[in-house]
């Protein structure tokens, strides 16, 4: 008998091989059968880099070939045919939403994506505290707002006489130290073109206001929130997760800057200060990923400190502060431009680190149904950065006791003391595309909690 683990592994190697296969057989639509937006776009591009390389000479007429023999029919069912009969889901969904280590508090949403059609409800309208599954809701209003192309700048302006330069952050916290590096030569190379090599350094955080501590404090889940940082605040080497942060990352930022800034010839006077950003056109800037990207990634790690800068930025797009609460009103109206089921909804933060988040499991199946709905391309990474379960981001030690979702399930956790959440997609034996959300309040353990939830999502794929 193999070892459990390469047992799991040729499951979830054959679930996977379910997956593509169905979805080559698509005409049309948003699925992209597991493979990742950005994985994706590494895979085609040139491998000299780049994406803005002219196009390829066009290649010699290739000699006449014989017709290639007809193929077989496809097998497999396109991931968005129409449901035809809907299996009685309630006969296999009731008993696992039963199982204790759910807790007391439990509410479910199962819908098709392909007609919109909810197939199984659970108090699927019932406001509940979302922990981390908020993350779909502020990503959907941040996409909705922004576009998925939206890149978020950190510029470097000089005052009129050229004696200081300002580092102003936009709000980015993706920046990490080889941006900024190639941020400071850029600044030098101009200060140098304009016979300045010698300023002083400010920094501007003004773009983000009211606190920027989280109402849990100063927490290893996430650095203050402030416009300005490198590397979320990180002190160690990690890349997502809980770790230690400074509680100056706008300070530290422009501190780091100064000394990249004299590596390249400008001599620094003073020490950095907080400053405001001049009148004038940047000498230098640089931009984030694009914002498909960053939620693919807020999504897969469950990132916090990216999950509020989106929230700031869909405030900023909708001319609101960028704050806790003015990202709580802008996420609620873009919401409702969508037409999202918003009955009971709170947004008190963009990360669900807040208790006071309140959202129902209809509105987070609306939401995904929205995201696959091939009128609505601007949505698809909120599909497209969901983990894998048992595989990759915060599902890849998951669905050990559910094997039939390994592969077949994409979904965002959520997992607070006492609450424990999921929500994603799942693909039916027929070929259908699922969205579902279970959320349970008052759990005991999450170690009884999220064996339930997998096993929840694992049924929708067909198996027990």
């Amino acid at each position: 008998m193999p070892e459990p683990r390469t047992w799991q592994l040729t499951a979830g190697s054959a679930a996977l091989g379910l997956v593509l296969a169905a979805a080559a057989a698509a005409a049309a639509g948003p699925w992209d059968g597991g493979q990742r937006t950005a994985e994706r776009a590494r895979a085609a591009a040139p491998a000299a880099g780049g994406t803005r390389h002219a196009a390829p000479a066009p290649a010699a007429p290739r000699p006449e070939r014989p017709a290639p023999a007809p193929s077989a029919p496809g097998v497999l069912t396109p991931l968005h045919a129409p449901a035809g009969t809907t299996a009685d889901l309630a006969a296999v969904l009731v008993p696992l939403l039963a199982d204790p280590g759910l807790g007391p508090l439990r509410t479910a949403s199962v819908v098709d994506t392909a007609t919109g059609k909810q197939l199984y409800g659970e108090g699927a309208g019932t406001p509940m505290t979302p922990a981390s599954t908020v993350k779909i809701a502020t990503t959907a209003a941040a996409l909705s707002a922004l576009g998925p192309e939206h890149r978020i700048p950190t510029t470097v302006t000089a005052a009129p006489d050229g004696t200081t330069v300002t580092l102003t952050g936009g709000g980015d916290p993706t920046l990490d130290p080889a941006r900024l590096g190639a941020l400071a030569a850029d600044t030098a190379r101009a200060l140098k073109a304009a016979g300045h090599t010698s300023v002083r350094l400010a920094y501007d955080t003004s773009l983000y206001k009211g606190p920027a501590l989280h109402p849990i404090g100063p927490n290893d889940n996430l650095a203050p929130v402030v416009a300005l940082m490198t590397r979320e605040g990180r002190l160690d080497d990690s890349r997502s997760g809980p770790a230690p942060r400074t509680a100056d990352p706008a300070g530290d930022t422009a501190t780091a800057f100064a000394g990249l800034l004299t590596r390249a010839g400008i001599r620094i006077t003073g020490t950095p200060a907080p400053g405001r950003t001049p009148q004038a056109a940047p000498l230098a800037r640089t931009y984030s990923a694009p914002l498909a990207d960053l939620v693919e990634r807020t999504l897969t790690n469950s990132d916090n400190d990216l999950a509020e800068a989106l929230a700031r930025q869909t405030a900023l797009a909708r001319r609101q502060p960028a704050s806790f609460q003015g990202a709580e009103k802008a996420v609620r109206d873009e919401l409702t431009r969508l037409g999202a089921p918003l009955a009971g909804a709170r947004f008190a933060d963009g990360s669900g680190l807040d208790r006071r988040d309140r959202v129902s499991a209809a509105l987070l199946t609306g939401l995904l149904t929205r995201a696959a709905d091939p009128a609505r391309p601007a949505l698809r990474p909120l599909l497209t950065g969901l983990p894998v379960g048992g595989f990759t981001g915060t599902l890849a030690d998951r669905y050990d006791t559910a094997p039939a979702g390994l592969g077949l399930v994409r979904a965002k956790t959520g997992t607070l003391t006492g609450v424990n959440t999921l929500a994603g997609t799942a693909v039916t034996p027929d070929g259908r595309l699922l969205a579902f959300a279970f959320l349970a309040g008052r759990t005991l353990s999450p170690y009884e909690a999220q064996p339930a939830l997998d096993r929840l999502s694992a049924a929708l794929a067909g198996r027990k």
